[in-house]
Parts: C-alpha cells; structure tokens; sequence
C-alpha cells in the first residue's frame, strides 16, 4: 500500500513532521509519497530517512518516495 503526502507549499520543516506523523500509520514496507516543492526537502527528507532507518526508494525534484523499514 502506499499513501500519498501532498506538501505542496509548505516551506521546512513542515514535509519532514508530516512525513514522521504519516509513516507509523503504514505497514512496515510499505510507502509514502510526499509531494514537496520546498527546496530544503531534497536535503530533509533523505536525512530523515538516514537518521530514522527508513529507505528513500526514489527521489525526484519535487517527489519523494519513503519506505517504511521498522
């Protein structure tokens, strides 16, 4: 299953404490899709996942895809 996060015009660190609230209500490997243009996203979001354990499967300019890993 995945969930879709639209963060779309949120400046940080609103994608990142959106995603840390979101992700616990997943199943373990399962995803979450945050839609993020706020720049700082593409450095937040894989350090967020870095630090919390979880796999950043894609990442493109605007659209993350986080699974969920324990």
């Amino acid at each position: 299953m995945n969930v879709d996060l639209d963060c779309t015009g949120l400046l940080c660190p609103l994608p990142v404490i959106k995603l840390a609230k979101t992700l616990p209500t997943v199943a373990v490997g399962d995803t979450v899709t945050v839609l993020a243009d706020d720049p700082a996203a593409a450095t937040d979001i894989p350090a967020w996942c870095r630090m919390r354990s979880h796999e950043l499967v894609s990442q493109t300019e605007t659209r993350y895809v986080v699974r969920r890993l324990s």
